[in-house]
């Protein structure tokens, strides 16, 4: 047939890259209102976004970053962070978005691990940043957003002022790398993978199945450090949805949610139950609202129920690792035939239950949540053994338990893993555990998740001490954590004892009997 080559695969003549969307944004939204910065209180077109990641995008090719140089940022929820993104997109360049949640060292360690050459960070966070300056010569450029630049690094603002709105030239791929998401490492390098443009190209369908338009308005209160923020900022690129973009405080979000008509936004259940504690709950306008969307930890359902009744009925839920992306989505539909059910696949989502010999498990059994889809991952950055863990067989093991029904509906039942998500935050214990050991007077530990009603989970750690000593105070040990870890990692309950761990003849803790031991009060706490 002509114009094909014997047997060679065919492939699209166009591309999938991250780049075009806000390019393309500005060209079919033009002059509508695509961002409202909430901290400064700036709003931006489509129009002038695209300008904006321009501006950035040569001027950081004119301090010869070029592809595929690694840039870090650390930035709050801010319009800064839409021209970030798309600026690295353009050039080829991959992104490091920091969490600034972290402590100073930790991002010191992150930024080396990845070889970044330059750091992009808000003056808020200069003390992190001058950190890096000292500890790493690898970082030559430092630009600064916000008022307050120290001496050493150059003005955002004035960075753009001087640059040119012109689209950038750079040859970009699928298969490029775009940016590195960064997790807590269980010992060593922190473990990171590589999102690629595709990956993140790929994102649409779980937004569709949102219901979304070009007539919705969003919140974004996700830190957009992380991917679940960055998404739904590549939304409103791609459905012309205005974007009201914020750190989450409760009473703000009340507050703007009827200023800003916002119609949907994706919260952790953390965040809902913020809202439903928030005094101003009671006189806030949230007629508007048609949908609120929950992932990133467990969604009780007596929670979800008040949240239903009191802030919105249209309740969505997404279930997927940072590693896969979305893999499921539960609609209100699909909740009013499976109300436990973490929903159904979404498009081009293989997603099947494995038992321990790797064979698929029939409907209805237990087994682990294994999947691939376009937005998953491949491997693990410089960590092979990791990788060969996780990627086993070209699917991505979630490490958690659950199972299908007979009409294609997943139900989650817990984790293999050993991890706790506080918050929405993915807390691995073994991080927690190596830091507890070294404080003087431990001899064991084990950090474990129990039910907090607030948090999902929140971090407990069973602590043995040496009884020959005096029993050291949960202050002194949360203080000590809290020198070397980020605050969310600390352990909110902390029992001391004496008594050896329980463990297996291989020796690994028993962890579910600590929470049973100690979980039944755990609420109250």
């Amino acid at each position: 047939m002509s114009g094909q080559q014997g047997n060679e695969p065919q492939r699209a003549l166009g591309k999938m890259v991250v780049g075009t969307l806000i390019t393309s944004a500005a060209k079919r939204f033009r002059d509508r209102e695509a961002i409202y910065c909430v901290g400064t209180g700036r709003r931006f077109t489509y129009r002038q976004c695209n300008e904006r990641c321009n501006r950035l995008a040569n001027a950081l090719d004119g301090l010869g970053l070029k592809k595929p140089t690694v840039v870090a940022f650390l930035c709050n929820n801010r319009a800064e962070l839409m021209d970030i993104y798309f600026a690295i997109a353009k050039l080829g360049l991959i992104g490091i978005p920091l969490n600034y949640r972290l402590a100073p060292a930790e991002i010191v360690e992150l930024t080396r691990a990845m070889g970044a050459q330059a750091l992009l960070f808000e003056t808020r966070f200069a003390g992190a940043a001058e950190q890096v300056r000292s500890s790493l010569p690898a970082v030559k450029s430092f630009i600064a957003i916000g008022d307050g630049r120290p001496d050493w690094a150059m003005g955002y603002e004035d960075l753009l002022a001087r640059s040119s709105t012109a689209e950038p030239e750079a040859e970009v791929e699928e298969h490029d790398a775009f940016y590195y998401n960064l997790t807590s490492g269980t010992t060593g390098l922190p473990k990171c993978y590589t999102l690629t443009h595709f990956n993140n190209a790929a994102m649409g369908p779980m937004f569709e199945s949102f219901d979304t338009t070009s007539n919705d308005v969003f919140m974004t209160v996700f830190p957009a450090f992380g991917r679940v923020g960055y998404g739904w900022i590549a939304a409103g690129l791609q459905f012309g949805a205005r974007n009201v973009l914020m750190d989450f405080n409760p009473a703000e979000v009340l507050r703007l949610i009827g200023q800003e008509r916002v119609t949907i936004m994706n919260l952790v259940a953390t965040m809902g139950a913020m809202l439903l504690a928030e005094p101003t709950l009671a006189k806030a306008d949230l007629s508007s609202l048609r949908g609120l969307v929950f992932a990133g930890s467990m969604f009780p359902a007596p929670l979800r129920e008040r949240i239903a009744a009191r802030l919105c009925p249209g309740i969505y839920e997404y279930y997927g690792m940072q590693e896969t992306g979305a893999l499921t989505t539960s609609t209100p539909a699909d909740r009013a035939v499976r109300e436990d059910s973490i929903g159904l696949p979404l498009p081009f989502v293989e997603l099947r239950i494995e038992r321990s010999d790797g064979s698929t498990a029939a409907p209805g059994e237990l087994g682990e949540i294994v999947a691939r889809s376009p937005t998953a991952v491949t491997h693990y950055y410089d960590n092979p053994a990791k990788s060969a863990e996780t990627f086993a067989g070209g699917w991505v093991h979630t490490g958690d338990l659950g199972m299908i029904d007979e009409e294609g509906f997943l139900f989650i039942r817990g984790r293999l893993k050993d991890m706790i998500i506080s918050g929405g935050q993915n807390v691995h214990a073994a991080e927690i555990e190596e830091t507890v050991l070294t404080f003087p007077g431990v001899t064991d530990c084990a950090v474990f998740g129990l039910p907090d009603e607030m948090w999902g989970e929140r971090v407990a750690a069973l602590v043995v001490v040496d009884a020959a000593r005096e029993v050291p105070t949960v202050e002194a040990l949360q203080a000590y954590c809290r020198e070397r870890l980020a605050g969310f990692k600390i352990p909110r309950t902390v029992i001391f004892d004496t008594q050896a761990l329980p463990r297996t003849p291989t020796g690994k803790v028993q962890k579910f009997l600590l929470v049973e031991r100690y979980g039944q009060d755990s609420a109250a706490q």
